[in-house]
């Protein structure tokens, strides 16, 4: 890793960020057709996409112990090929029960996908400059995500408008294109992504499976002896009850101020599109939000704006004031996305620092279960709008959780530790942690760069 500039590691993260996500796009449109177009009703597309959901969070914390212990590039290569052999599956699947392999084989994919690369990146890009500021990386890479879904949506839906292809349908053929990009991004992996792993060989790969379990105990180990991590974690607990608002009830509000289901999924289709660029326009800004208020300030401020545009989505009347609502809904979450992940990686050194990101984006789940079965009841007894507006009230609470960040970002400790957990933690026998300690806390990570 240390082979490769700040700027090259970044430029390679960039183009195969932009690779993993463009296949996602250009399925965006055609998911869940295709299924009913192949005989399933969409209680058993509900059914089968539940697949995913057990999947990543049986995985989600074994795979980021296993990224940490064996290596971030085989785990994203195994990753890749899991995608390649779904996306093939999904091609040509015809029943439930294959359906269901297919979102099987989607949710081991992404655990293995979820944290690998962009720990990958911080670590490299640590390597390459030890002072090196790797937050605009970060929001770069939240353009490039909107960028490729929007655009991968936009391609996806101008193949369907082409018509079939042959004996390939037309709803097919985007799943088609998809499968050759992702064999793309796969050899892109293999050329582009350079790392010093800890092992390789059967012997390595035994010893990093006994050694998983440990990289994740560790990481909770984090959460017990910071109060820094264990606060910035909790917001995805919040962010994951408020996201049921705008990726559920929205189309259910759309189509109350419509009047019409059909034309709210047709103005929903160029919208979504729109919301991806969007939150590639709010990611762009992460740049200017470090600058102006610092990292933990910006976070929180705008996750108090992120609950307002929902109140915006809950309340305002008309189709246009709501799809507007949900547009700047999409660029508050570019923007606070970039900003959240680099006070994360602030606390967490390189041994486990995927098993970290792995228990951050778990953490949304139980909070989006809780939100899917609480808010939908809501909006039966009482209104869509009401719901709307306490799972913004709920997504909002989470600012105060960035507090303990920003005042250990002002600080500036004499020494390589501080007190009260919001720092660097105590090694295992009682003495001064060691940067690469097991307590995975660097004595200079506690928000030192981006507040």
């Amino acid at each position: 890793m240390s082979a490769l500039s700040v700027r090259q590691v970044r430029r390679r993260y960039l183009v195969l960020h932009g690779l993993r996500w463009l296949p996602t796009g250009l399925m965006v449109p055609v998911m869940i057709l295709l299924m009913q177009e192949r005989g399933l009703t969409l209680s058993q597309i509900g059914l089968v996409t539940v697949a995913q959901g057990l999947v990543v969070l049986a995985l989600e914390l074994p795979t980021g112990g296993l990224a940490d212990a064996l290596g971030r590039r085989p785990v994203l290569v195994v990753a890749w090929l899991v995608n390649l052999v779904s996306l093939g599956l999904f091609a040509v699947a015809d029943s439930f029960a294959l359906f269901f392999v297919v979102w099987a084989l989607q949710g081991v994919f992404r655990a293995l996908d979820s944290g690998p690369m962009e720990a990958w990146y911080v670590d490299a890009t640590l390597a390459a400059d030890p002072d090196a500021r790797y937050e605009p990386g970060l929001g770069h890479a939240g353009t490039v995500v909107g960028v490729a879904m929007g655009a991968g949506a936009l391609l996806g839906g101008g193949l369907v408008a082409l018509g079939p292809v042959g004996s390939v349908s037309a709803l097919t053929v985007p799943v088609l294109v998809a499968i050759a990009l992702q064999a793309v991004a796969l050899v892109a992996l293999l050329v582009l992504l350079a790392e010093v792993g800890p092992g390789r060989g059967v012997g390595a790969l035994r010893a990093s499976v006994a050694e998983a379990p440990r990289m994740v105990g560790q990481a909770f180990g984090l959460l017990r002896r910071s109060r820094v991590l264990l606060a910035l974690v909790c917001v995805e607990l919040f962010w994951g009850f408020g996201m049921v608002t705008f990726e559920s009830l929205l189309p259910v509000r759309l189509a109350e101020v419509v009047g019409d289901p059909d034309r709210a999924a047709s103005l929903l289709g160029p919208a979504s599109s729109a919301a991806w660029l969007a939150g590639a326009a709010g990611a762009a800004l992460t740049p200017l939000l470090l600058r102006w208020l610092g990292a933990a300030p910006s976070a929180a401020l705008l996750r108090i704006v992120q609950g307002a545009t929902i109140v915006g989505m809950g309340l305002l009347a008309g189709p246009v004031g709501v799809l507007v609502a949900y547009l700047a809904c999409y660029t508050v979450h570019g923007a606070s996305n970039p900003l959240h992940m680099g006070l994360l990686h602030r606390q967490v050194d390189g041994p486990y620092r995927t098993s970290v990101i792995s228990l951050n984006s778990m953490m949304a789940q139980p909070g989006f279960a809780l939100g899917a079965v609480g808010l939908t009841m809501l909006a039966d007894a009482a209104s869509v709008s009401a719901a709307m507006l306490v799972g913004a009230v709920v997504l909002a609470l989470a600012a105060p959780l960035y507090l303990p960040a920003w005042r250990a970002g002002r600080r500036v400790p004499a020494s390589g530790a501080s007190s009260g957990g919001d720092g660097p933690v105590d090694g295992p026998r009682g003495g001064p942690a060691d940067p690469r300690s097991d307590d995975g806390v660097t004595p200079t990570s506690a928000g030192v760069r981006g507040t």
